[in-house]
This record gives C-alpha cells, structure tokens and sequence, in this order.
C-alpha cells in the first residue's frame, strides 16, 4: 500500500536490488490518509490473490482493513494507539507466521481466530462495524479522533475485555477478563454520580476512577437499542467516526462472523510440531 510518507516505495526500492527477493509493486490507489485507504488498499490485495494481510497499527487500522479484507486473515501487529487486537510480535516471526498462512501450511481454523464484532445501524439503517469497542461520547466534534476525557463518554460496549489491557475497553476489564473466543459482548452506562467506580487505564500513563452506573452481558446476535437524549458522538475502536442527534435511535448488534485474525505462535508452533521448520539431508 503506498503512503504519504513514502515508507512502502522506500522499502521497495531496498527490496528491488535485492536479485532474490520477490516481484513487488505497490498498488495504484489515490491517498487520502483517512481510514478508507486502508480499506480500499485491503480490497485491492484480496482482489490479487492475497493470502494473508499484515496489518500495522492499532485496533481503528485493524477494522478499517477488516472491511475489505473479507475471508483473507489478518495478522495484526501493535504500533498504534489502541492496541487491544493487535499483538507485540517481532517482525520476522510474523513474517513467518504470515507466509506460512498464506501458503496454506497451516489450517487456519486450528491457528485463527474468528473475531466477534458490534454492528452499528442508526434508526434500523446499517451504518459502520466495530472489532472491540464502542463508546458514546457527549458532543458533535471530532478534533483528534481518539478518545481522552472519560467524563464525556455515556456508554461503552465491548467484545472483550482484559485488567492488563489499556484502552476504553479496560473500563469493563475491572469486572473480569472477556475472552475473544466468548461469544458475548459487555454493555456498560458510566455515570459520574454513579456509586460504583472503577479504577481504569485508558491511556499510556493515564489511570483514571470511572463511575459505572450499569452493566448488562449481551449474547451473540443480540441488539443494544440506544436513545440519543443528546448530541453524541460514536466512537469505534477508539476513534470518533459518526455522530447522532438527540432523538434518533442506535442499534449495536453483536456479530460472530468478523475477519479471521491469525494468532503468530500458534502458527509457528504448529509448523514446529508439524517439522516445517526442519530440513534433513540425505547422507
């Protein structure tokens, strides 16, 4: 995928003097440096044949790739700002791990994971998809995307949860860890007034109390109705995408069909224990 800052045609120009690298080209798309690059430079590699897409950056990268990524798995890795998906795996294993999918000598059920998802429809109208979280925060401005001030957030909703996790979505990790693989999704109404509060770290560096009002556990295919009594903006993975206007109704709906996101040490122990990594010469 290129890029504004020209790191991919760096990388290519490096690997092109390489004689045994492989045929490399970047695809032709217009820049926009918005989301739907991602998702438009996702569609173009399933489109060639891709096998595996490896994707760096945080949660917000990972679902805006998972849109047009379709069947083709993912294997995600941390540098964003929300990195709740994505894995703090060294570069060459992951590599390893990629190709290994890619070549289909692994079986992918058995070294990924179908990742749950919350869909988003606005009064019954499909608008946008969330891999692990969703917030309502107060107001009808974007600024910097990213989620800060608590405070303004009225309801969370998350796919998974982790106490060693840092995000929005650590808020209802204080209650308990909720796996990938569980197929349910955390409701949680916060409230500043409310007289449970919960000590969460939503940023690097940044604890904070949060007051929890409510919490309710949905089911696989269930949907969340939400009342807007107030100018809300819709955050997904994190980052503010959509907005609602008072009155208008948000429906969430937790989804089990989401992109297939590969777990690196399986895989690579899966080709040890298979003897993929090995070569034997005959004396």
């Amino acid at each position: 995928m290129p890029d504004s800052q020209g790191l991919a045609l760096q990388a290519w120009r490096g690997l092109r003097e390489d004689a045994e690298a492989p045929a490399l080209s970047l695809i032709e798309m217009p820049i926009t440096d918005e989301a739907q690059d991602s998702e438009r430079a996702a569609r173009a590699l399933c489109a060639a044949g891709a096998g595996c897409l490896v994707v760096l950056g945080g949660d917000g990268t990972v679902r805006a790739v998972s849109k047009g990524a379709g069947e083709v798995p993912i294997v995600a890795l941390s540098t964003g700002t929300n990195n709740v998906l994505p894995s703090f795996v060294e570069g060459t294993v992951a590599g390893l791990a990629a190709a290994a999918v890619a070549r289909g000598l692994v079986p992918l059920h058995e070294v990924a994971l179908r990742h749950k998802w919350l869909e988003i429809a606005i009064e019954g109208e499909p608008l946008d998809r969330a891999l692990v979280d969703v917030a309502l925060v107060r107001g009808r401005w974007r600024g910097a995307r990213a989620v800060w001030n608590i405070a303004d957030v009225r309801w969370v909703i998350v796919t998974r949860a982790d106490p060693t996790q840092v995000g929005i979505s650590s808020i209802a990790g204080t209650f308990g860890a909720l796996s990938p693989q569980e197929p349910a999704a955390l409701a949680l109404r916060l409230g500043a007034e409310a007289p449970r509060r919960v000590l969460a770290v939503i940023a690097p560096g940044v604890a904070v109390w949060v007051g929890v009002a409510e919490m309710r556990r949905m089911a696989m295919n269930e949907t969340l109705p939400l009342m807007a009594e107030e100018p809300l903006a819709i955050a997904l993975d994190g980052e503010r995408e959509h907005f609602l206007n008072p009155s208008q109704r948000l429906d969430i709906t937790l989804r089990g069909d989401g992109p297939w996101i590969v777990e690196v040490p399986r895989v690579l122990r899966a080709l040890a224990k298979g003897g993929q990594l090995q070569v034997c010469s005959s004396s």
